[in-house]
């Protein structure tokens, strides 16, 4: 296994311990731990791709993992959000759902030998929805959960979300040929 598909394994695996650090408070630095294992996972993010692409080391594997490990991770936040009270269910479904689309575009469109590469929504939507979800866990850390801050992150996360739909839509636009090949 080459460096960046061990750098997208290693995103995974430290999922389990964000989860564990953000919806718990076993130790006084739990919130703070969270946001750093978040950061963590999210540098492994920008550095897999930069790493294999510069290396040439882009696999089939790390295509298929990475753009999986970074939907683990996001949900994983979201629907922990959702949990502590901070986010409504009805963004992070939006968000889950174009997941869901978007993954199944691929793998129609895979079985036809076509790659559907990130466009610079799909960019723009993750980099805004990672930082939204930093700064959330900033302020969980600090214990600025209240007030501007509680209605800075709705605002964050439903800018996330129309940058998801707007992301979703040109996904489903571009490709909308194979779509309705199969229908």
């Amino acid at each position: 296994m080459n460096l960046p598909n061990k750098l997208t394994v290693a995103r995974i695996v430290l999922v389990p311990f964000f989860v564990f650090f953000l919806l718990t408070d076993i130790l006084p630095a739990s919130k703070l731990l969270a946001l750093i294992v978040f950061v963590l996972a999210s540098v492994t993010d920008a550095l897999d791709g930069h790493i294999a692409r510069s290396r040439n080391l882009v696999t089939t594997f790390g295509k298929f993992l990475d753009p999986l490990a970074d939907k683990v991770l996001v949900i994983s936040a979201l629907v922990c959000f959702i949990e502590l009270g901070t986010v409504s269910s009805v963004p992070v479904l939006i968000i889950i759902a174009r997941e869901f689309m978007v993954s199944g575009l691929r793998l129609v469109t895979a079985d036809k030998g076509v790659v559907v590469p990130a466009n610079i929504w799909g960019k723009l939507k993750t980099a805004f929805t990672m930082v939204t979800i930093v700064l959330i866990l900033f302020a969980h850390a600090f214990g600025l959960t209240w007030g501007w801050v509680g209605i800075a992150e709705t605002v964050l996360i439903w800018i996330s979300t129309v940058l998801t739909v707007i992301s979703g839509w040109t996904y489903l636009d571009a490709y909308k040929d194979y779509i309705k090949a199969e229908m």
